[in-house]
């Protein structure tokens, strides 16, 4: 589940925004298929009451410099009682602009994340792993194929790009010049 929408910040109109949600709560996922058999996991919705949080990065596929962490701020988590939100700003350095040029362009549309698991069950009847307690999050990722495909991963929906508010202006101005030649047209017009 993908989507994006550049909007209006007046405020702040150069940032690059994501947001969505990194992990979602009690929602099974198939992660192993053999001979028409398949293996679910699910993250229970209290795993995170214990999670250690404090250092987590955004960055892509698991790999490479972080795009945002937050231990600068530049992104923050919250735990809801679907999953775990998350809000990147992705301005600060050129990891962070090629993923959201990436997401802008709908390269990129899931999320995944890493973590070790303190506690854990095994459901033999319905071959469902569900993670009980995670002991830490390293990372919430943009991802090209997800485990989880409805994770969401979206433009932050406050915002405008540099380039959107400039053609704005642009057309703006262009539009005043078009009803002043107009005026003086008519009042040509009035004189002849």
């Amino acid at each position: 589940m993908f989507s994006y929408e550049t909007v209006e910040d007046e405020e702040k109109p150069n940032q690059m925004k994501v947001r969505g949600t990194a992990i979602l709560f009690d929602t099974p996922t198939v992660l192993y298929e053999r001979d028409g058999i398949k293996y679910y996991e699910k993250i229970d919705r209290n795993s995170l009451t214990e999670a250690m949080m404090s250092d987590v990065v955004f960055n892509m596929n698991h790999v490479g410099p972080a795009a945002a962490k937050t231990r600068n701020k530049t992104l923050s988590l919250t735990v809801t009682p679907n999953g775990l939100d998350f809000e990147a700003d992705l301005s600060k350095n050129a990891t962070g602009r090629d993923i959201y040029e990436r997401i802008e362009s709908s390269f990129l549309e899931e999320m995944s994340f890493a973590f070790t698991v303190t506690d854990e069950a095994y459901d033999k009847e319905t071959r469902t792993r569900t993670i009980k307690k995670i002991d830490r999050l390293f990372d919430v990722s943009a991802v090209d194929n997800g485990a989880y495909s409805n994770t969401v991963l979206e433009l932050d929906k406050r915002q405008r790009s540099f380039f959107a508010a400039e053609a704005e202006k642009e057309l703006a101005e262009a539009r005043e010049l078009e009803l002043e030649k107009d005026k003086l047209e008519l009042e040509l017009d009035l004189y002849e």
